[in-house]
């Protein structure tokens, strides 16, 4: 099924004024107002910024949280003006606290305000989008639909692992749901971000770099440090180790039990940490005798994909209409279907989550 996702570094910064000709297109140069004030977001706060940043699960009415919501419906909006539905969602650990204040916020957007002169000779304007229906999932929920109706197609019982960088999250996903017993939340990648971090800085200087900007390098196999190539292949490979030992270990094996493994034999692994093959191998240490451990196709925008799938389901199958909003802690994702083959799958499959 044809599908196209829009992903951005959840960053942001104000700024005192407007930029022109930084960009190439919009997703490349975000600049929102919010009550008159400017903010640079995603990869316009990390090239033009002086210290962007984001709040970890940052509740609903918070800045933050608003303008990435609001940068996600103006790219939608930018392909596609009809009605939204919109699905997004939170961690099992804050879903409940948010869910109704995040509805009520989404659906009183009126208006987005944004700078247009970043990419274009255009300057400010202003959309009035149409939310005609939003629903919040847990995170783990919109994965789950992905890997069932998506490209995945995966079927019977099965683990998730959600490697993100403000939570981690798990759960056994049998034919007739979620194991609510099994499903945990933990400190996500930010704790090996922030050791990295911390152990840098004992030998070199990090100048004014926040732990966003180190998450980017993170990802690297180095990093400019006063004018220096830093190899940081062996250290990431410690705290990743380190991250895995003390903290997302000891917690699966709280959480899945002996008679778990028996019903299921596969870990799917998503999310930003599974991109790291020392995080990855891991898994394959601990689990390789019981299950077998795959990560998903698309680890970076799979819970944005079950979340579109579910829109689907939420405009009556007019895949036109539905969009899939992941607002993560290091990225946030925008995905649309682009063909009706899943409807009646999504149909049929959500049920099971109600």
């Amino acid at each position: 099924m044809k599908k196209k996702s829009y992903s951005f570094p959840s960053l942001f910064e104000a700024t005192a004024s407007d930029l022109n000709f930084v960009s190439k297109d919009l997703l490349g140069g975000l600049q929102l107002y919010e009550n008159e004030q400017a903010y640079i977001l995603g990869n316009l706060a990390l090239s033009e910024g002086m210290s962007p940043n984001k709040a970890i699960n940052s509740a609903p009415d918070e800045l933050d949280y608003l303008l990435f919501v609001k940068a996600g419906i103006l790219l939608a909006n930018n392909t596609n003006n009809r009605p939204l539905a919109l699905t997004t969602g939170f961690p099992f650990s804050t879903y409940h606290i948010y869910k109704k204040k995040a509805e009520e916020i989404i659906q009183n957007i009126d208006a987005i305000e944004y700078y247009q002169g970043t990419f274009s000779n255009k300057k400010r304007a202003k959309i009035k989008p149409h939310i005609q229906k939003v629903e919040i999932l847990p995170e783990m929920i919109g994965n789950i639909i992905a890997l069932r109706v998506g490209d995945e197609n995966a079927d019977g019982n099965f683990f998730v692992v959600s490697l993100g960088y403000g939570t981690c999250e798990a759960v056994l996903s049998t034919e007739n749901g979620i194991v609510h017993r099994t499903a945990t939340s933990i400190t996500g990648m930010q704790y090996a971000v922030d050791m990295f971090m911390r152990q840098l800085s004992n030998k070199y200087y990090l100048g004014l770099k926040t732990e966003k900007q180190l998450d980017m390098s993170f990802r690297n196999d180095h990093i400019i440090l006063d004018r220096k190539r830093i190899n940081i292949v062996e250290l990431r490979k410690h705290v990743l180790e380190r991250y895995y030992e003390h903290v997302i270990s000891p917690v699966l094996r709280r959480s899945f039990s002996d008679s778990d493994f028996e019903k299921a034999d596969k870990i799917f692994l998503t999310g930003g940490g599974a991109i790291f093959s020392d995080l990855v191998d891991a898994f394959h240490n601990e689990f390789h005798d019981i299950a077998n451990v795959e990560v998903v196709k698309n680890p970076l925008t799979l819970t944005s994909e079950g979340y579109s799938l579910n829109s689907i389901m939420l405009a009556g199958g007019d895949k036109s209409t539905a969009i899939g909003l992941d607002v993560g802690n290091a990225n946030t994702v925008l995905t649309q279907f682009e063909t009706d083959k899943y409807e009646k799958e999504v149909n049929d499959f959500k049920p099971a989550f109600s």
